[in-house]
């Protein structure tokens, strides 16, 4: 690889690794520091808006259900435009989930994450996260 495809896909992994701080810490309103504008969310949850608010709504609504969440990534590939990071999803069971209350139960799933990026923020983005192992997990399937 050249050094500018290098510095490319380094810049696209700390714009991923930022996005994962942002969703963390909880500061949905950083996210316009990674995401593009016009973000096209190939895969969004159901009912969300597009673009970046979008998918601070989506963490803001999975967190009330799930406070300790946690994304803890297992393989991570970048290139000069896109990230894919494969990630062990985890929480607690303490508020409303896809119409189920509460259960305190734990699941840990699996996701996958593929990230389009253009200079430093991602434009587009495909994901899968393990719907139906969470809620077999949880008792509710």
């Amino acid at each position: 690889m050249s050094d500018d495809t290098n510095t490319r896909a380094q810049a696209n992994l700390e714009a991923q690794g930022a996005m994962g701080e942002i969703v963390g810490s909880g500061e949905y309103d950083r996210l316009t520091e990674v995401l593009a504008d016009g973000l096209v969310d190939h895969d969004p949850a159901p009912d969300q808006s597009p673009g970046p608010k979008g998918i601070g709504e989506f963490w803001t609504t999975f967190k009330q259900a799930f406070p300790d969440v946690a994304l803890k990534p297992v393989q991570v590939v970048a290139t000069e435009d896109f990230v894919t990071a494969i990630l062990d999803v985890s929480g607690t069971h303490r508020g409303e989930f896809l119409g189920h209350e509460a259960t305190g139960k734990s699941f840990t799933v699996r996701g996958i994450q593929v990230g389009k990026f253009s200079d430093g923020k991602m434009t587009d983005r495909w994901g899968s996260t393990d719907t139906l192992g969470i809620l077999q997990q949880l008792g509710l399937a």
